[in-house]
């Protein structure tokens, strides 16, 4: 399997804001006091369109997605969590532990990406019945996927469940690396909530928190299954990580170039060390989304849902 897509779906937000839903256990929120619910929406929609706008100058194919206002669904930016793409043509639906992110989900969204040449299976991989037992996981947030090696990697949390992990990897042949990150708040030692804010894998590297992982046994895991599997391993702090230079993504543009996308605070967050390290591997491409950070709590990755479905020729 391949590692990187060039093929990205996003959803643009149309009432972006502070989901209290998600806030609970989702530490990276913040209210932004002064603003109106309107102003908050319009700056995150001109960091989307930014985003978007570089995206495709480098070659990357963007399927863009407006949301809806009815119903309210203010996470709908963040995708990934819900739904993700694959290479036999399978989708995956995913439980969510919100209520109110559960309505992002839309079949609509299939025929968009059928009408522009994706092929998808006719039967859908549907985990969504675990939300009526109270189990949960947040998609490609959760599960973190070295596809070229057949491994997952998934931090347990309120929106990771550890058997539902297991029945997803071998419902899709991956090798499950199970362990518990954390981060503080308050003095306290908290559960992450997706472990694609503590990491990060591409084809040649990988970035990851690993002093978020407070189990030395996990922790020495983790990193000798990156290691085991040739990867060049970029450490990052929790302050870095804090500034969700975790949550990056490589993608494909044009001529085959890769590119790490992120955040301008994760960009700005590196050290010039690990900037020279990345750029060994890759060209870094950064744009800011401080309001989507502050109010949604994800980064750039969390943004876009990969596409690796087949297509027409």
């Amino acid at each position: 399997m391949n590692q990187t897509t060039n093929s990205i779906l996003m959803i643009r937000p149309v009432a972006f804001r502070m989901n209290e839903q998600t806030a609970v256990n989702n530490y990276y929120q913040k209210v932004l006091d002064g603003l109106s619910p309107e102003s908050v929406n319009a700056k995150a929609q001109e960091e989307f369109d930014t985003f978007v706008n570089k995206l495709r100058m480098v070659g990357v194919d963007v399927t863009v997605i407006d949301d809806t206002l009815e119903p309210s669904t203010p996470d709908s930016i963040f995708p990934n969590n819900w739904i993700s793409f694959h290479e036999n043509g399978d989708v995956v639906l995913y439980p969510m532990f919100a209520e109110n992110r559960r309505l992002e989900r839309r079949d609509d969204i299939l025929d968009v990406l059928e009408d522009k040449g994706f092929q998808i299976s006719d039967e859908l991989t549907d985990y969504t019945s675990a939300e009526e037992d109270g189990f949960y996981l947040e998609g490609t947030g959760s599960i973190v996927l070295d596809r070229e090696n057949g491994k997952a990697y998934c931090a347990l949390s309120p929106r990771a469940d550890e058997e539902l992990f297991i029945e997803f990897c071998e419902d899709f042949e991956f090798t499950p690396v199970i362990f518990e990150a954390f981060q503080t708040v308050d003095g306290e030692r908290k559960l992450i909530y997706h472990t694609n804010v503590m990491m990060c894998i591409a084809d040649t590297f990988a970035v990851i928190c690993a002093d978020c992982i407070d189990d030395k046994k996990e922790r020495k895991m983790v990193l000798d299954s990156l290691k085991a599997d040739q990867k060049e391993i970029i450490l990052i702090s929790e302050d870095q990580m804090n500034n969700f230079a975790g949550n990056m993504l490589e993608l494909v543009g044009s001529d085959e170039r890769r590119y790490l996308i992120m955040s301008a605070s994760a960009h700005k967050s590196l050290t010039k060390k690990q900037i020279a390290q990345l750029e060994e591997h890759i060209t870094i491409l950064s744009s800011s989304l401080d309001t989507i950070e502050a109010c949604g709590g994800g980064s750039a990755r969390c943004m876009m849902a990969e596409i690796f479905l087949p297509k027409n020729e």
